[in-house]
């Protein structure tokens, strides 16, 4: 089987390194470096903690693919610095995720944030607190993967992915056409585009988002857990960070979304400064331990679907495979995988099928 696999971000890299260990022929095209698109950066938070109770399960079986991965490759890819969470979801969240084996988590006051998060302030009220969570070291996970594919990689941009009546799939590239048994559009931002063209509607808001890393004041800090804010207590819109690979910076972003114009550019740039001065704010009051100025920024695109910030499925038109989602990242190892299964397979797992809106809101209780 010869299959093409169109983006060498996280998802990408991991849906092809799957087939390749199926023995699958895999051709992977990218327009630019591999994970510089909505996989870039230096960090990115893996964590268990979900409304969804599938996406507690599916991370618990991703992290086992990352420590295989770890293994593998010899180096560290999710770090042990933990997670915590603050805000009105963290009792639900917890009683999620302490249904599923192996999800270490505890509540503890907001007030004992500091333990597990030097650089912070402390909140008000229950805080929960992930063990089992940690930072994704991004760089390495995609310069491994990608080391893996040196040999399959093809650096050009794809214009369209065409499925015939006969089965195959033809991958119009700047510099070339050719044909495939099968394909998978995992494209970031360009993959709606794609799915597009060849009559398959995906429900995805574009949407851009910038996150600032700040050294911290006292230089280097051995563990910094990552963080989920959501209390309203520093920011009227929800915050994350993430420690940076080193333990001398941290990351910090605003869920605040920059508009997108009709023509899928930044419809207004000044946004971005905008957001800056938003976050500064926010790390003054809730990370005092971190110095008040930004190091480093990391601009990047999301793909939300309609039904939850962690929203994630897979379209199938003919024999191409087409995933779209946000907040990929930590499970992409499992979503390589499950893609994987499928095309040699032929047949898609119920949890990525888009009527099951994984990532949504959990049903009510009855």
């Amino acid at each position: 089987m010869n299959v093409a696999v169109v983006g060498a971000g996280i998802v990408g890299l991991s849906t092809a390194v799957a087939l390749m260990d199926r023995g699958v022929t895999v051709t992977v095209f990218e327009r630019g470096i591999p994970g510089n698109g909505q996989s870039g950066g230096s960090s990115r938070i893996f964590r268990h903690a979900h409304d969804d109770p599938r996406l507690v399960e599916l991370a618990q079986r991703s992290l086992g693919i990352w420590r295989t991965w770890e293994q593998r490759f010899g180096t560290q890819l999710v770090s042990s610095d933990g997670g915590v969470a603050v805000g009105p979801a963290v009792l639900r969240r917890f009683e999620v995720m302490t249904a599923v084996d192996g999800v270490a988590a505890m509540l503890v006051d907001g007030a004992e944030v500091p333990r597990f998060l030097p650089m912070s302030a402390g909140y008000d009220g229950p805080a929960l607190v992930d063990h089992t969570a940690g930072a994704i070291r991004t760089r390495a996970a995609i310069g491994s993967l990608t080391e893996l594919l040196r040999d399959r990689l093809i650096t050009d941009e794809v214009y369209a992915v065409a499925p015939r009546p006969t089965g195959a799939v033809d991958v119009v590239a700047g510099g070339s056409t050719a044909r495939f048994d099968r394909a998978v559009i995992c494209a970031g931002r360009h993959t709606a585009q794609l799915a597009g063209a060849i009559g398959r509607a995906l429900p995805v808001a574009l949407e851009a988002h910038i996150r600032f890393e700040f050294a911290v004041r006292d230089g280097r800090v051995p563990q910094m857990a990552c963080l989920q804010d959501a209390s309203g207590q520093y920011s009227d819109v929800s915050a994350y960070g993430t420690p940076q690979p080193g333990g001398r910076a941290y990351a910090v972003g605003l869920s605040r979304p920059i508009a997108v114009s009709d023509d899928l550019g930044v419809a207004d740039a000044d946004a971005f400064a905008q957001a800056r001065q938003e976050t500064c704010a926010y790390v003054r009051q809730a990370l005092p331990g971190l110095a008040p100025q930004p190091v480093g920024s990391r601009a990047c695109w999301i793909t939300r679907l309609p039904w939850g910030d962690d929203g994630l499925a897979v379209w199938q038109e003919g024999n191409v495979h087409i995933v779209a989602g946000h907040n990929l990242f930590k499970l992409a190892p499992w979503i390589g995988t499950a893609v994987a299964d499928a095309v040699v397979d032929g047949e898609l797992c119920d949890e990525l099928r888009p009527d099951a809106t994984l990532g949504g809101a959990p049903a009510p209780r009855r």
